[in-house]
């Protein structure tokens, strides 16, 4: 049976909130604005005392405030697009050069749209990247499996941000003492805070978090699944997802029994060359139709077209190739084996999808 699944990247957990008044997701929205909103966040971080915030951060609106800003900083840095830039709008800055260059792009040139209308320069964390999603009805919570993305275009983390070329869950450095850790220090405040606020928070809250040698801190949070995180996390759940969402409106999570399948799963993305910067669409896709996916292989359309009945490339990430196995080499070793099955011209991937947690776990 063929497994392709047409999955809108950035899945919004909005479509599940609908049950509730608007006026109330309005007013959660205009008050918390997760989507890189760094000035509420900090605003929140103050109400919660010592929670495990990143460190140093300031929000501008006017781009010679943040030229200004910029001077003598030390570096790297990074500059954000405070608004929504499709994964792509924090940039890794290692001189005060590039970040001068960042701040008019971003606000100047307006290469992220209207999403550049303010940015967000923060001192830049030292760390490993984890990915946490949790299911709330307001009062408790589900924290789902944790993954790690990799947001750079080239190997070993080089390049410019993109959405994200692949990702892998569980990630091995999120052990059971890290994950009470963050439940502790970092989920449950923001959820208690919410709702002591009157704006008790339903649906699906993503942390993305830096594992630092001081501990987990935030880099952001959203109000949304995250992608390509999605697309391995949620086959490794069991129960219904509809019934997840459900839970989350009723006030029912508490009741919720979480199965988990315990393998590791990998979905490497495959993108259009020259992505994320200027790319071409347009290209047929070849192999599809000879794909032969086992029970624990899917694959994610995101960028894809048919017309006249073949598929063209249609977006800068164009597939993500799912595997799911007990040992995370032989995950990894399949997704390939996927990728690897279909070609379009000037497709591109990354070769080291989950090499991180692989040697976290099997090297001494």
């Amino acid at each position: 049976m063929k497994r392709h699944i047409v999955f809108p990247l950035d899945f919004d957990s909005r479509a599940y909130l609908l049950k509730e008044p608007e006026e109330h997701w309005q007013e959660c929205v205009k008050k918390l604005h997760f989507e890189n909103q760094a000035k509420l966040i900090e605003e929140l971080k103050a109400e919660l005392g010592e929670l495990n915030f990143e460190q140093k951060l300031q929000n501008f609106k006017d781009s010679e405030e943040a030229l200004s800003y910029l001077k003598n900083r030390k570096t790297p840095i990074v500059v954000k697009a405070d608004g929504l830039a499709a994964g792509k709008g924090a940039l890794v800055c290692k001189t005060e050069e590039e970040a001068v260059k960042a701040v008019k792009s971003i606000m100047v040139d307006k290469s992220f749209g209207d999403a550049g209308n303010s940015v967000v320069i923060e001192e830049f964390m030292t760390g490993e990247e984890v990915s946490i999603f949790v299911l709330t009805d307001g009062k408790d919570f589900l924290m789902l499996p944790s993954s790690q993305d990799h947001k750079p275009v080239y190997n070993d983390d080089k390049g410019p941000n993109t959405g994200g070329m692949g990702a892998y869950a569980p990630a091995p450095i999120a052990d059971d003492d890290l994950l009470y850790k963050i439940s502790k220090t970092i989920i449950k405040p923001v959820l208690d805070a919410l709702r002591a606020e009157g704006h008790p928070y339903k649906g699906l809250l993503y942390a993305g978090l830096m594992v630092t040698e001081s501990g987990p801190k935030v880099v952001e949070f959203n109000c949304r699944f995250g992608d390509p995180e999605t697309q391995v996390v949620v086959p490794l759940i069991e129960n219904d997802i509809v019934e997840l969402f459900d839970a989350t409106i009723d006030e029912t999570i508490s009741d919720i029994n979480l199965k988990i399948t315990p393998w590791y799963s990998v979905g490497v993305v495959i993108a259009s060359g020259g992505y994320p910067d200027k790319y071409e669409k347009g290209k047929e896709i070849f192999g599809l139709d000879d794909v032969y996916l086992s029970p624990k292989q899917k694959i994610f359309h995101a960028g894809t077209i048919i017309k006249n009945g073949k598929m063209y490339t249609n977006g800068g990430r164009v597939l993500c190739m799912n595997a799911l196995n007990e040992d995370l080499n032989w995950a990894i070793e399949q997704a390939y084996f996927l990728v690897e099955s279909v070609n379009f011209e000037k497709a591109y991937y990354r070769t080291d999808i989950g090499l991180k947690g692989a040697k976290r776990l099997y090297q001494p």
